[in-house]
């Protein structure tokens, strides 16, 4: 794979453009002509922004020419740091729908500009130029046919050299953008009526998902005035036709029941809070701990602070030693799929034969150690990596446990994406399960030595974890 989008934005970024928030419209403009810019930084009371030439496009259609350019500005200006890489430059872009991004240095100062243009070689066109088709639909067939090629845009993506879990990032804020669209193109008075907030579950939420992913969600709303009646049924019912509106679009609703429609995952705010009660002082009820685990990892994809609410009333209430043990079989529950004789551990009979399930023998072992991280610390936000590297910090694993699993993480994760993509683009079904004479040699050896490192981490988490936790 090329690794252009890997080495740093200093390649690519430009020098900055300044002018002072009194600065004149007309004035700046014709600065930025002179100097070939598209976009300049503004110093304002409100701290530093970013006048782009889309923005001084808009205000010449408004017929507006003699404003401050500091009334124009947007502000903040949105950052990324110096050191960081191309493709996280992209997945800032896609996630924040934008074509510019302030280069920033460890003291948070800009030293420069990146452009979506000068990304051009990392392929950005084509996740920002889809993002700003889904913002545009102005119907679900338009959406629809926009959405159904996130997929393969992603698969591209990766073609072109942008490392997986990057792809797999935008492909979370494809999503997202998808899931607004819809709730804005088909609006529904029983989700009008109350505040309401739309979750991602999952590997969605993780913002790790495969090309062909489905789709988990849930649903969170505050709690009706009495004598209010209760909305609960209104709101499902509404949440089935949201549901089938992103079916339509390509997004598919769990298989498993983990959608927005389902009393298990779309209650009130007091009721998500009960729950979580119960949850926490009994262990054992049924489903408890497989409830409690997907709902750290959710992710708001709207109501962004209503949404917070979910995780924060799992995390608020004291987590008992019998409950993060138990949670911890849970996690652990899940055996990586290599054997001390053999390479993989692979099915003797069924549609699999032959085969082993590389994400269930894999991935999740390492998934589910991050989320039980997660829930101890009382931080589950984020992805996989950014929980194991907190609890590495917090001493829930040693530096070279943490080092193990990451780079576990992304080998597995990588030749999962890339076994999917493949799929894709031959017009196959995408699986998780691979037969191991499929592999060449050195992944093949690569993968086995990784499995085998993350089960020893699992057995020395196992074996120690009280003191892990300080208990």
């Amino acid at each position: 794979m090329p690794d252009d989008a890997d080495r740093p934005l200093g390649r690519v970024i430009r020098p900055p453009m300044w002018c002072s928030a009194d600065d004149s419209v007309r004035d700046v403009a014709q600065r930025m002509v002179v100097s070939d810019q598209s976009c300049v930084l503004v110093r304002t009371p409100r701290g530093v922004g970013i006048v782009t030439d889309h923005d001084f496009r808009a205000l010449v259609a408004r017929g507006v020419a003699s404003a401050a350019i500091g009334d124009l500005a947007t502000v903040p200006v949105r950052t990324i740091e110096d050191h960081a890489t191309a493709a996280a430059a992209l997945l800032r872009m896609v996630e924040e729908g934008i074509h510019h991004l302030a280069v920033v240095d460890r003291t948070g100062e800009p030293i420069g500009v990146v452009r979506a243009v000068d990304l051009a070689q990392f392929e950005v066109r084509a996740p920002l130029g889809l993002r700003s088709a889904i913002l545009a639909a102005t119907d679900l067939d338009a959406l629809a046919l926009a959405a159904r090629t996130i997929p393969s845009t992603v698969v591209e993506l990766r073609a072109n050299g942008v490392p997986a879990p990057h792809c797999g990032a935008i492909h979370a804020a494809l999503v997202d953008a998808v899931l607004n669209r819809a709730l804005a193109i088909h609006p529904h008075e029983a989700l009008a009526e109350v505040r309401c907030s739309w979750l991602v579950l999952g590997s969605m939420a993780r913002r790790e998902p495969l090309p062909f992913s489905d789709l988990d969600t849930a649903l969170l709303w505050t709690d009706p005035v009495p004598p209010a009646p209760d909305p609960a049924p209104a709101i499902r019912a509404a949440a089935a036709e949201v549901l089938a509106d992103l079916r339509h679009c390509g997004l598919t609703p769990c298989p498993n029941g983990a959608n927005a429609d389902n009393p298990l995952f779309s209650r009130s705010q007091s009721a998500w809070a009960a729950a979580a009660r119960r949850w926490l002082d009994d262990p054992t009820l049924d489903g408890a701990l497989l409830l409690s685990a997907m709902i750290s990892d959710s992710r708001p994809a709207t109501e962004l602070e209503l949404g917070a609410e979910l995780t924060r009333v799992l995390m608020a209430h004291s987590r008992t030693g019998q409950f993060l043990r138990a949670l911890l079989d849970e996690a652990l529950r899940w055996p990586t799929a290599t054997g001390l004789v053999r390479d993989f551990v692979v099915a003797r009979r069924g549609a699999h034969r032959g085969e082993f399930d590389l994400k269930r023998g894999g991935l999740v072992p390492v998934v589910a150690l991050g989320r039980w991280i997660g829930i101890v610390t009382g931080d589950a936000r984020g992805t996989t990596s950014e929980r194991l590297i907190r609890g590495a910090a917090a001493g829930l694993v040693t530096a070279d446990e943490r080092d193990t699993l990451l780079g576990g993480f992304d080998r597995v994760y990588t030749v999962l994406f890339d076994a999917e993509a493949r799929a894709g683009r031959a017009g196959g079904t995408p699986s998780t399960f691979l037969r191991p004479g499929d592999l060449d040699t050195l992944t093949r050896r690569l993968l086995r030595e990784t499995l085998r490192a993350v089960h020893a981490v699992q057995v020395r988490v196992d074996d120690t974890w009280m003191r892990r936790i300080g208990r």
